[in-house]
């Protein structure tokens, strides 16, 4: 690494420190943003009282107007006993209840949740047996059908089930003329429910060119994780477009009715590691209403998420609309297998719901990580062990080059005292252009290449930040303990208080400390290399700059204090194993034997002069331009 890639990350380092210094709220304005949590708050709560009055003020005038109508065909259907219709397999229970004839709750089996204790926090440990993703009010369906006269809303009414076994119901919304409103539903062998909703006899209610029905779907996603914020980075509304590709709604800021102008094939309200979809043979239709409003810590929630779509609808009854619900865990290759075992023929690309980056990153991730990953998990080997081996395969791939850019650093630091010779002469400022050059030809005749050095980082940046992505959500880690760590899918706390601190939160993670002392640890070895190879004024630069280099860790900590202690335990791994092969290589490198091989390449150039290449050649050009603009100059001054 050169001195200007060394100025780049400091200024980098620079930037980000000063800016998380600079925007750090003052006193006055930790009070006015107090201030304003509590009105926005306040807010809420009255929007949500105000939601709930118009709520209940429209069911009362629905109910009212259908007692009062008794000519309306649905008079009956108000009235009734809300009871629940359980379906269920190995892997899934739901229940559906009469009022609604759609879910009221999702337990998914074999993974287990936790439980709040007295003080409403979440307990360390994943205790319960199975995992609740919503219950009661927490989740709606519900369809919206246009009459002439009447309106069909089927929260509203009460369902008769039939034909009920474990895997299927039958949901009747019977009219007194003898129509029908009919969704079956079939829960499939994993986490697949297939829904149709059709009409029987009620061509003469809906209108002719009446062709298309609304929905709409709610859920309160449900804090299901210990870390509220860490958890709450990765719950998204995450939709798919016909023939496109998966977006979200910003996982940080309240978006209330963000249109979405391409038609939709599903729609999916996710948490980090489980999620509910929402998926349309006939595709959702464009210009659908998406919400998402991030939810306070300590409510339980994360985020309130509402959809408003548009499906194709046929009012005949020759045709039903069908669904596909998916609920289950956000596991890459189970959504993979969920696509095949759907009945729509459509491209859903489920598998995007587990987020692994940017194209880049994703690439690395898709065709590299999630392989090794498989094959290291099927050997029923402890998770810990399991991103060791991850980072020693890592290592090994990239060795060749890291030994290379080791190499070619030694060169330059047992040149060191002979590149101070030969530039010595060039230390006033106006020689600074002469003395690069100097150097560079030094080092192509010592067949040295200074910018070798910086190649493992190119290749090792993508890898780190690959693996940022792909460790939180690999559900696969959920629970999993190692060593000290009681769960690799959250912070792993040694410490932790009531109240939040800034930048710091409510807890010390262990494994970001390890994570950061190996970071430190390693840029000292890494600004030690550096400073045995630099020359003159470099030399004195990098004194300067070495003390914001070993700010960069700090800066880390407060970064990743709140991420999983499996992604904070893969890093410091990482940075372990990297300080350990550049300290073995020192050890095992004979500079006497490395400076007798380079003198003999120096001695053999010299006798075969060959022309300057690369960047000792530009260093060359802009010498000889720098020198003719400056006799340029001089015979200027003299005329």
């Amino acid at each position: 690494m050169n001195k200007n890639n060394i100025i780049g990350f400091t200024l980098i380092a620079v930037v980000l420190i000063a800016f998380s210094w600079f925007n750090q709220p003052s006193a006055e304005q930790l009070e006015a943003q107090a201030r304003q949590d509590s009105i926005n708050t306040a807010l809420q709560q009255k929007a949500e009282q105000e939601r709930l009055t118009a709520e209940q003020n429209r069911k009362a005038e629905a109910e009212a107007a259908a007692h009062g109508d008794t000519t309306s065909i649905f008079h009956n259907a108000l009235n009734g006993e809300a009871k629940p219709v359980v379906l269920k397999n190995q892997k899934l229970e739901l229940t559906l209840s009469t009022k609604g004839g759609t879910l009221s709750k999702a337990v998914i089996k074999d993974f287990t949740g936790h439980h709040k204790n007295a003080e409403g926090k979440y307990d360390q440990q994943l205790d319960t047996k199975d995992l609740t993703l919503f219950e009661g009010e927490e989740q709606c369906l519900n369809f919206l059908l246009a009459g002439k006269t009447d309106n069909i809303i089927t929260k509203d009414m009460f369902f008769t089930p039939s034909n009920q076994t474990d895997s299927t119901v039958t949901m009747t919304l019977q009219a007194s003329n003898g129509g029908k409103v009919v969704i079956d539903y079939r829960l499939n062998e994993d986490y697949l429910l297939a829904m149709k909703l059709r009409t029987e006899g009620m061509s003469g209610f809906f209108a002719p060119n009446y062709k298309e029905m609304d929905l709409e779907w709610s859920d309160r996603a449900k804090q299901q994780e210990k870390g509220f914020m860490f958890e709450n980075r990765y719950a998204t509304l995450t939709y798919k477009e016909h023939d496109g590709s998966t977006d979200y709604l910003n996982e940080t800021s309240a978006k209330e009715n963000e249109k979405i102008e391409k038609a939709l094939d599903w729609v999916a309200f996710k948490n980090q590691f489980f999620s509910a979809v929402l998926i349309s043979k006939d595709d959702f239709a464009a210009n659908a209403l998406l919400t998402s409003i991030p939810q306070d810590k300590g409510s339980g929630y994360l985020k309130n998420y509402e959809a408003k779509l548009k499906t194709a609808f046929d009012p005949t009854g020759a045709k039903a609309s069908e669904f596909e619900m998916y609920i289950g865990p956000n596991n890459y290759r189970l959504l993979q297998d969920i696509e095949e075992k759907s009945e729509f023929d459509k491209d859903l690309d489920l598998q995007q719901l587990v987020y692994l980056g940017w194209p880049l990153f994703r690439w690395i991730n898709r065709f590299f990580t999630i392989y090794v990953f498989d094959w290291l998990t099927n050997w029923g080997l402890p998770m810990g062990i399991v991103l060791i081996l991850i980072t020693l395969l890592l290592k090994a791939i990239t060795f060749p080059l890291v030994k290379k850019s080791y190499m070619s650093s030694a060169k330059m630091r047992v040149l060191k005292p002979k590149l101070d010779e030969a530039t010595k002469k060039y230390d006033k400022p106006e020689d600074q252009m002469k003395k690069q050059q100097e150097m560079m030809a030094l080092y192509s005749r010592y067949g040295v290449s200074p910018l070798s050095g910086c190649l493992p980082m190119l290749i090792q940046m993508p890898i780190w930040i690959a693996m940022f992505n792909f460790v939180p959500n690999a559900i696969q880690l959920r629970g999993q303990s190692f060593l000290w760590i009681d769960d690799l899918s959250i912070y792993d706390p040694i410490i932790e208080w009531q109240d939040n601190i800034w930048l710091l939160g409510d807890h010390l993670s262990l494994t970001c400390i390890l994570f950061c002392v190996a970071n430190l640890a390693y840029s000292y070895m890494s600004m030690r290399q550096q400073k045995d190879q630099m020359v003159g004024q470099q030399a004195e630069q990098m004194k300067m700059m070495q003390w914001m280099m070993y700010l960069m860790p700090l800066m880390f900590f407060f970064m990743f204090n709140d991420y999983s202690a499996g992604l904070n335990f893969y890093y410091f791994i990482s940075l372990f194993f990297s300080a350990a092969i550049m300290w073995t290589l020192r050890k095992t490198t004979n500079d006497a034997k490395l400076l007798a091989i380079l003198e003999a390449r120096y001695q053999e150039n010299k006798n075969n002069p060959k022309k300057a290449s690369g960047l000792a050649a530009r260093l060359e050009a802009m010498q000889k331009q720098a020198e003719e603009l400056q006799r340029q100059r001089q015979n200027g001054y003299r005329k």
